[in-house]
């Protein structure tokens, strides 16, 4: 939200003024949930990915690598299929199926958007419109946004999403595989390989760049280009609260990273391959930390501890509020799972959940989010897909867990609420729009209960209702709402 007035020029009152200078939030800490894992759905061919629409709280949707998108609806895994393009795709190894994304509009124009090779081993980015019956896609309404040729048969990459904040889709390529990424194409800005590229769909045919890319002016490099350096960036994640993105990149022979880009990014991060592998040097092999421009992985592991990263996602879901603003990932290869906070700085609350969530024993070929924001782990090769839910305690989707009014959640209503709102409405550190999710509870979202008016907003006269409780101004009652946007159940 931008201000572009003076707000103390149209308030009396000293008091008000002052908090709005104040601008200082203090920092909630929660006791760890314990978690497990419950499987939702098995006998699946492959697996690689689990999604959902916005708004669509009683689906989930399954990408099979060998073509085909399964539902599992109300718990349920529906008997047919919701997409099914066996005979377009080349299967096998690294290829296939890899990728599926909702239009932010879905509810309303029924597009997705997939990621696969064709049978020639391209990768093919098409989109496709659901039928009447929403379990159904319609296979004849398929419109080719993009075809890459493919050098080699791996390192397809295969990951797309819808950017949070700009609504535009962002796909995600491989460098074109082989080892060693032989025609540099990590760095060839005149490739699409090896990068993550960004493209506005919203047009009656194709694509359009964005004016805002980073080449979208330039002679030479092609203009769908939003980040590069990047080997084989296996499933990537946008903090749905933040815009934040995170990209997950498999390493050569040593190094597997995560990569960051904050939401106020303007593009043309260089993530360093093939000059670097993680935080170090790979061609050149040496003397890498003479070169400028590149961006480091924020969290690296070595291959002493996995050999394959498989990216995931911060969770933002409603069931177990102190995992907000985590961010969970695993290893394709053994199956470990691990955690970590990222505040722009360092990573902090590094952990391993393997043990806990009761995994290591199947190749974790992707995380899923649900509409509600939690997670899931599907199994390449055991065909089962996992949620990762709170073990022996109630989950708090639904729950109220504070009283109108107490933004900052700490259980009774305070001076200390409407200084969370004040930073709330400037977009202070910490406290981002609530955005499409604002009707639910989110302890870290901790402004989406701020809204003492009832607007369904929060912003300054929700502030000056809340001097005007704790300071029993004339023309009350100013108590809280007795219901607000904090206790309105999920449904």
């Amino acid at each position: 939200m931008r201000i572009d007035k003076n707000p103390c020029s149209s308030f009396s009152t000293s008091v008000i003024c002052a908090l709005l200078l104040i601008l200082v939030f203090a920092t909630q800490s929660f006791p760890q949930t314990p978690l497990t894992t419950t499987p939702i759905a098995s006998g699946l061919s492959s697996p690689l990915y689990l999604t959902a629409p916005a708004g669509d709280t009683q689906r989930v949707f399954i990408v099979e690598q060998v073509g085909r998108v399964r539902i599992v609806k109300n718990g349920s895994l529906l008997p047919g299929n919701f997409l099914n393009i066996q005979t377009k795709v080349s299967g096998g190894g690294e290829r296939g199926l890899l990728g599926l994304a909702f239009h932010p509009q879905y509810d309303s124009n029924g597009y997705f958007y997939v990621n696969y090779t064709n049978t020639s081993g391209n990768t093919v980015i098409a989109r496709y419109q659901v039928t009447a019956n929403p379990d159904s896609a319609d296979t004849s309404t398929a419109q080719i946004l993009l075809t890459i040729p493919q050098p080699f048969s791996n390192h397809n990459g295969g990951w797309i999403g819808f950017g949070p904040n700009d609504g535009y889709l962002y796909i995600a390529t491989g460098d074109g595989g082989s080892s060693g990424d032989p025609q540099n194409n990590g760095q060839n800005k005149t490739s699409l390989l090896g990068k993550i590229l960004r493209v506005d769909v919203d047009t009656a045919q194709g694509f359009k760049i964005p004016p805002s890319n980073p080449f979208a002016d330039s002679v030479g490099p092609r203009k769908e280009i939003w980040a590069y350096g990047l080997r084989n960036p296996w499933r990537n994640g946008f903090d749905r609260l933040t815009g934040d993105f995170y990209i997950a990149d498999v390493g050569q022979n040593t190094w597997e990273e995560v990569n960051f880009q904050p939401a106020n990014s303007s593009g043309k991060e260089n993530y360093g391959w093939r000059l670097k592998e993680g935080d170090h040097c790979y061609n050149p092999p040496d003397s890498c930390d003479t070169l400028v421009g590149l961006t480091d992985p924020i969290h690296e592991y070595s291959h002493a501890n996995g050999c394959s990263i498989t990216g995931g996602y911060v969770y933002r879901g409603c069931a177990i509020p102190d995992l907000q603003g985590t961010y969970f990932f695993g290893d394709y290869c053994n199956g470990r799972v691990w955690s970590f906070r990222y505040a722009g700085a360092d990573t902090t609350e590094f952990q391993e959940r393997t043990s806990q969530l009761g995994v290591g024993f199947f190749n974790i070929s992707s995380f899923g989010q649900d509409a509600l924001g939690e997670l899931y782990i599907t199994g390449h090769n055991n065909g089962s897909v996992y949620k990762i839910v709170p073990d022996g305690v109630a989950d708090q989707c639904g729950v109220c867990l504070a009283v109108p009014g107490d933004a900052n959640a700490s259980g009774s209503l305070t001076l200390g609420d409407i200084l969370a709102a004040v930073n709330y409405i400037f977009n202070k550190p910490g406290f981002p729009s609530c955005g499409f999710i604002s009707n639910i509870c989110w302890l870290s979202e901790l402004l989406c209960r701020g809204d003492w008016n009832g607007s369904g907003s929060v912003s300054l006269p929700d502030v000056v209702q809340g001097v005007n409780y704790f300071f029993n101004k004339p023309g009350g009652p100013w108590g809280p709402l007795p219901s607000g946007l904090c206790c309105r159940p999920i449904p």
